[in-house]
C-alpha cells in the first residue's frame, strides 16, 4: 500500500500535507528509507507546506538511518522550530554523535530557541558521553531559570552528568536541592560516590535509600558491585552479590558479567571461572560481553580447550561477529600459541578496530615474528587507525623481549617525533625488558630519565624494586624508596611490601622491620615479607613473635607462613614444635610444595637428626627435586656423613647436569666411599685449558660502584700500590689465626680456585683496607663459601668490629661479633 501510494505521487498528483505527514509516518513505521526519498522528491506536490512537514522528513531520515540526508533537510528548512531541533537532535543522539549535539545545541540558542523539558536530557546525556562539564553547567542554570528543575527526570539527568563528568561536589548539591527523589536519582547519586572510588559514601548512600523507603533495584546492586570491583574488592563484590540474592532480587546477565570481569581484572582468574559455571546453573544465558570475559580468562590461564568451546558457543548466539568477541579470542589464540588460529580470526574481523590491531601485533611479537608485526604496525593507517600509545607500547615491548634492544629503543625515540606521547606503561615496558634481560644498570638509567618527564607509577616502582633484593644494590633500595616518599606511594600496600622485602634481602632487615611498623594496614603478604626476611638474618625469636602478632592481627597464616616457622624452629632446634607443624600442615594442604620438604631437612639436620631427615624425603609423595636434595646435601655435610652426602650430590648431579661443581664433588665423594653400594659412576667433569668452565667470583659493593674478585691469580692491589704490603701483612696475619679446615667441598674449591686465597676472603681484606669501620661489607659469591672463608669472615667481625654481609650460592651469612646468622649450619 505503501508503495502504491508513493508511485501515485510520481504522476503529480497534488496531496493535502497531512495525507503527507502520514505518509511519511508509514515509512518510518517499515523503515523504508527509499519510499522516504520518493516522498522527498514529490514535496513540492504538496498543498500547504508548513514547517511540520520538513520537520517530519527530517524525522523519517533519522529514524530510517541516514543522518546525513536529515541534515541536508535541516540546513536548508527557512524555518526551524524546537521540532525540528528536537528531531534533529534525537537523530544524532540514536547514532551517537555526541559532538554534533553540543553544537547544535548551542546553534538552537543562539537562534533563540529554548529546549523543552523533554530535549534537556538528551543534551546532557552528550555532555556525559563526552565529559562536556562545562555545557552542562550550562545547561543547568538554563534548566533552572526555564523552571524545569522541578522535573525528576530533568534534575536526574543534571546529576547523572555530574556524575559521569567525576564533578563528585556538585552532583551532591543538586541531589540535595530535589524535592523529589525516586529510585533514579538514588541510583545517579550513588553511582557518583562509586565512579569516584568513595564506596563507604556510596554505602551509607545506600542505607540512606532504604530509609527513604526506596527498595534498591537490581541497578543499585549492580553500581555497588561494579564499584567495588573498580576499587579492587572483588570479595566484597562477591559479598554483596550474596546479599543481592537475599533480598530476592536476581543477579542479571549485567551482574554476572560484571562480577566476572572484576575477578579477571583482580587476577581472582580461576573464581572467575568458577563463576561463569555458576552462571549457568542458574539459568542466567550469558551475552556476547560474558563471553568474551570468560574467553579472557581461558587466555590467561592458557585453557586452550574451554577457549574452543566458548568460541563454538559465540558463534552459537550470534556472536562470532561480534567485535568484542573476536578480540578476545585473538588473545586466547596468541597465548596459546595457535598463531594461525589467531590469525584466521584476525583476517575474519571486517571492522578491525584498534584494540584488534593491536592484539595481533602482540601476538606477532609474542611467537618472535618481529617482521611481521613491523609490516602490520606500518599497515594500520589501510584499517583507518592511527597508532596509539598502546601500539608503540606493545611494539617496543615486543623488541626488548625479543632482545632487539636497539629496535626498541630506535621506537621509543622516534614516538613523539611521530606526535604520540609517551605514556607510564611506555617508560615501565623499556623498564622491565632491559630487567628481563639482565641490564638492570640500563633499567636504572631509563628509571631516572623517565623522572624528567613521566611520573613513575606503582608498577614502575613494583617492577624495578626485585631486581634490587640482594646486597650490591641497597643503595638502588634506598633511592627508590627516596622516590616513593617524595611521590606519596608509601600507603601503597603492595609497594609497602615488596620494600620490606628488598630492604631484608638486600642486608638492612632494621629498616625492613622499621617499614613493617610502619604500616597502617597489613595483609598476609606483608607478614610473610618479614617473617622470612626474620629468618633469613638468623633472628627466630623475632619470627616466631611476629607469626603469634599475624594471628592476633586476624591475617590467616598461608603455607609460606609456616613454611617459614618450620625453619625458624630449626634455628633454635625446636624439632618437637616442627614436627607438630609439619603434621597440621599434611592435613590443611594435601600437595605440599617442595619448600616444605627442604625446611624439614634443614629442621633435622641442624640438630644432627639425620636419619629423621633422611626419611623425609624416602617418604616423600612425589620425587624430590633439586632443591629438596641441596637441603639435604647441607645436612650430611653438617653432620658429617660422607655416605648420605655421596647420595645427595650423586641425584643433585643426575638433576643439575650443568653445575660442574655438583659434578665434581659427586666424583670426589664417591672417591671417599668407595664400598657404597647405593653411589653410581659419575663421569668427573673434564677441565678446558683456562681450567673449568666456570670461575668462581665475587661482587664486593662500594655505593654505586662494584669490585669484582675473580678465582684467577690476579692481585687485588698492584706490587707498586702503598697497599700492596699492607694486604699482604693482613693476609699472613689472617691466615696464621684460622686452623685449617678441609671437607669435599672445600678441597673442590680449592681446586677450582687458581688462588688457595679465595675471592671472598679477597673482598674481605680490600674492605678492611678501603671502607670505613662504620660501613657494612657487603658481598655476593656465586657459589658456596667454604669452612675456611668462613672462619675468616667470622675472625673479621669479631677482632676487627666489623659487619658483614655475604649472600653465596646457599645461604645470606650475617657475621657480628664473631658470629654468624646461619649458626655455621651452609
Amino acid at each position: 500500500m505503501l508503495e502504491e501510494a508513493v508511485s501515485a505521487l510520481e504522476s503529480g498528483s497534488v496531496i493535502t500535507a497531512r495525507t503527507y505527514l502520514l505518509l511519511l509516518q508509514a515509512c518510518i513505521d517499515n523503515e523504508s528509507i527509499d519510499a522516504g526519498r520518493q516522498l522527498h522528491l514529490s514535496l513540492p506536490s504538496v498543498k500547504d507546506t508548513n514547517p511540520f512537514v520538513e520537520t517530519k522528513l527530517v524525522s523519517m531520515y533519522t529514524k530510517c538511518g541516514s543522518l546525513d540526508e536529515a541534515r541536508q533537510v535541516f540546513e536548508n528548512m527557512r524555518q526551524r522550530n524546537l521540532f525540528a531541533w528536537s528531531a534533529m537532535i534525537g537523530g544524532c543522539v540514536r547514532e551517537s554523535r555526541w559532538e554534533e549535539v553540543v553544537e547544535l545545541f548551542y546553534r538552537m540558542i543562539r537562534e533563540g530557541v529554548n529546549p523543552d523539558a523533554f530535549l534537556l536530557p538528551k543534551i546532557l546525556q552528550a555532555c556525559s558521553k563526552i565529559e562536556d562539564v562545562t555545557t552542562g553547567r550550562l545547561i543547568h542554570s538554563l534548566a533552572i531559570r526555564l523552571g524545569f528543575l522541578e522535573e525528576t527526570y530533568v534534575g536526574n539527568s543534571i546529576l547523572s552528568m555530574y556524575a559521569k563528568c567525576g564533578e563528585l561536589n556538585m552532583a551532591k548539591e543538586t541531589f540535595d536541592q530535589l524535592n523529589v527523589k525516586n529510585a533514579v536519582t538514588w541510583n545517579s547519586i550513588i553511582s557518583a560516590h562509586s565512579l569516584c572510588g568513595k564506596n563507604d559514601e556510596a554505602f551509607k548512600l545506600f542505607k540512606q535509600m532504604r530509609n527513604a523507603g526506596i527498595e534498591p533495584g537490581v541497578v543499585t546492586w549492580n553500581i555497588l558491585i561494579s564499584g567495588s570491583n573498580q576499587s579492587g574488592k572483588p570479595i566484597l563484590a562477591l559479598e554483596l552479590m550474596k546479599e543481592m540474592e537475599k533480598s530476592r532480587i536476581a543477579p542479571d546477565v549485567f551482574t554476572w558479567t560484571c562480577m566476572i570481569s572484576g575477578l579477571l581484572q583482580n587476577n581472582k582468574i580461576h573464581q572467575a571461572l568458577d563463576l561463569f559455571q555458576e552462571m549457568w546453573t542458574s539459568g542466567v544465558n550469558p551475552n556476547n560481553m560474558t563471553v568474551a570475559s570468560v574467553i579472557s580468562v581461558c587466555a590467561t590461564l592458557k585453557y586452550l580447550k574451554n577457549g574452543r568451546e566458548l568460541h563454538g558457543y559465540a558463534i552459537k548466539i550470534g556472536g562470532s561477529t561480534n567485535l568484542l568477541v573476536l578480540n578476545s579470542l585473538i588473545d586466547l589464540y596468541g597465548k596459546c600459541r595457535k598463531l594461525e588460529d589467531a590469525e584466521r580470526i584476525f583476517n575474519c574481523c571486517d571492522d578491525k578496530d584498534i584494540f584488534t590491531l593491536n592484539s595481533m601485533i602482540r601476538v606477532y611479537m609474542q611467537e618472535g615474528y618481529c617482521g611481521k608485526a613491523h609490516e602490520l604496525f606500518l599497515r594500520m593507517k589501510t584499517f583507518c587507525h592511527q597508532q596509539n600509545v598502546v601500539t608503540w607500547n606493545v611494539m617496543i615491548s615486543g623488541y626488548i623481549q625479543n632482545r632487539e634492544d636497539d629496535q626498541a629503543i630506535q621506537l621509543f625515540q622516534r614516538m613523539e617525533v611521530e606526535g604520540v606521547r609517551k605514556n607510564a606503561a611506555t617508560w615501565n615496558a623499556l623498564i622491565s625488558g632491559f630487567l628481563q634481560n639482565g641490564k638492570t644498570n640500563s633499567a636504572f638509567r631509563v628509571f631516572r630519565q623517565m623522572q624528567l618527564s613521566e611520573k613513575p607509577n606503582s608498577i614502575t616502582i613494583l617492577t624495578l624494586l626485585p631486581s634490587c633484593a640482594n646486597l650490591v644494590s641497597a643503595w638502588k633500595v634506598k633511592e627508590i624508596h627516596a622516590y616513593v616518599l617524595r611521590s606519596c606511594l608509601h600507603h601503597d600496600l603492595p609497594i609497602g611490601n615488596s620494600l620490606i622485602n628488598a630492604y631484608a634481602k638486600s642486608g638492612d632487615i632494621a629498616i625492613a622491620q622499621a617499614l613493617f611498623n610502619t604500616l597502617q594496614h597489613r595483609d598476609f603478604i606483608s607478614w610473610n615479607s618479614i617473617i622470612a626476611g626474620c629468618i633469613l638474618h638468623g633472628n627466630s625469636h623475632a619470627a616466631q613473635e611476629l607469626f603469634r602478632r599475624m594471628s592476633h592481627d586476624s591475617v590467616k597464616p598461608d603455607q609460606t607462613s609456616h613454611i617459614s616457622m618450620i625453619y625458624a624452629y630449626g634455628l633454635e632446634g625446636l624439632v618437637n614444635d616442627g614436627k607438630e607443624l609439619f603434621k597440621r600442615m599434611i592435613e590443611l594442604y594435601p600437595s605440599p610444595c617442595m619448600s616444605l620438604y627442604s625446611a624439614m631437612i634443614e629442621l633435622f639436620g641442624r640438630s644432627r637428626r639425620l636419619a629423621e631427615a633422611y626419611r623425609v624425603i624416602k617418604e616423600m609423595p612425589v620425587e624430590p627435586d633439586s632443591s629438596v636434595w641441596n637441603s639435604f646435601l647441607t645436612a650430611a655435610r653438617f653432620c658429617g656423613n660422607t655416605k648420605l652426602e655421596a647420595i645427595a650430590a650423586e641425584q643433585l648431579s643426575r638433576l643439575e647436569p650443568k653445575i660442574l661443581m655438583i659434578q665434581e664433588l659427586a666424583s670426589q665423594l664417591e672417591a671417599a666411599w668407595t664400598n657404597s653400594s647405593e653411589v653410581s659412576n659419575v663421569k668427573k667433569p673434564q677441565k678446558s685449558k683456562n681450567g673449568f668452565d666456570i670461575n668462581s667470583c665475587c661482587l664486593l659493593e662500594d655505593g654505586p660502584k662494584l669490585h669484582v674478585f675473580c678465582s684467577d691469580t690476579t692481585p687485588v692491589f698492584e706490587s707498586t700500590s702503598p697497599k700492596f704490603k699492607e694486604f699482604i701483612w693482613l693476609r699472613k696475619e689472617i691466615n696464621a689465626r684460622i686452623p685449617d679446615f678441609m671437607d669435599a667441598w672445600g678441597a673442590i674449591e680449592e681446586e677450582w680456585e687458581d688462588d688457595e686465597f679465595h675471592c671472598e676472603r679477597k673482598a674481605i681484606l680490600f674492605s678492611l683496607l678501603n671502607k670505613p669501620p662504620f660501613k657494612v661489607i657487603r658481598i655476593i659469591k656465586n657459589v658456596s663459601m667454604c669452612t675456611r672463608c668462613h672462619a675468616t669472615a667470622k675472625l673479621v667481625s669479631k677482632v676487627y668490629r666489623r659487619v658483614i654481609l655475604i649472600k653465596d650460592g646457599t645461604s645470606l651469612h650475617h657475621f657480628r661479633d664473631g658470629k654468624c646468622s646461619c649458626k655455621d649450619y651452609w
